[in-house]
């Protein structure tokens, strides 16, 4: 078999799905109990055991996947192939346009705002009135223009957003009107591999080692050697003067 393959982004919630329900067993909350383990880091643990674990459901999950990717590129297929050849997106005038659109209210505003002050100001210093009354037709005709720019930018730019909103819609499909029986079924049987062959035996191996290295299961497997016969100072061995006990002095 090839290298085992590693786990998509997609897929991330669905394997943490999986940890939980293991974890939330009677088996798994019972040996939680016994060992004292906290719950969140028996989480932690099979969160970043993640390849270790996925490896062992790696046959379905390879199918699951071969599976989705079938799926996924009929309908990109049929969804983007405008994108690689000469479709909406090469049109070289939609960003100029856009450009425009955002840029002509703000100089039609500016402008209007420059010759009105000047007119007025021509007007209040009662001089050249003829060039005082043409700005400020200019200004009043500039923000005239100002307006009716920022009106059709916004028409354009709730359009716009519209027709992107529809587009991604489309381009997210429904999870239950897209998935095919094959698909769910090679999915639950990755999920059941995941739980009974990957995840389970790693938090089952967490829980003995913990159990094994607490305090009390050291002292458990320490009194299998502490036999009196052979846990006495005087003993070194068979066959050595130490394993004879001294006589005692006689008064």
């Amino acid at each position: 078999m090839g290298r085992p393959s590693r786990l998509g982004d997609e897929d991330r919630s669905d394997y943490a799905s999986a940890l939980d329900e293991v974890i939330a067993s009677p088996e798994i909350r019972r040996l939680l109990e016994r060992s004292g383990v906290p719950g969140d880091r028996l989480r932690v643990r099979g969160l970043a055991a993640v390849a270790h674990t996925a490896a062992a459901a790696d046959a379905e999950y390879r199918r699951y996947a071969a599976l989705r990717l079938h799926a996924q590129g009929g309908r990109r297929d049929t969804r983007t192939a405008p994108l690689s050849g000469p479709g909406d997106q090469e049109r070289p005038g939609a960003g100029v346009l856009a450009v425009l659109g955002v840029l002509t209210p703000v100089l039609a505003g500016v402008a209007a705002a420059t010759f009105l002050l000047l007119g007025y100001g021509l007007r209040l210093a009662d001089t050249l009135p003829a060039l005082a009354d043409t700005l400020v037709g200019v200004g009043w005709f500039s923000l005239v223009v100002a307006a009716l720019a920022a009106l059709v930018s916004v028409v354009a730019l709730y359009r716009t957003a519209a027709r992107q909103s529809e587009a991604d819609a489309a381009a997210v499909p429904d999870p239950s009107a897209a998935a095919s029986p094959a698909l769910a079924r090679a999915r639950e049987a990755w999920l059941v591999a995941l739980r009974d062959r990957g995840i389970r035996p790693f938090l089952l191996q967490e829980l003995a080692e913990a159990a094994a290295s607490a305090p009390g299961a050291v002292e458990g497997s320490g009194s299998r050697f502490s036999s009196p016969a052979f846990a006495g100072p005087d003993y070194s061995g068979p066959g050595f003067e130490g394993s004879q006990r001294p006589a005692p002095r006689q008064p």
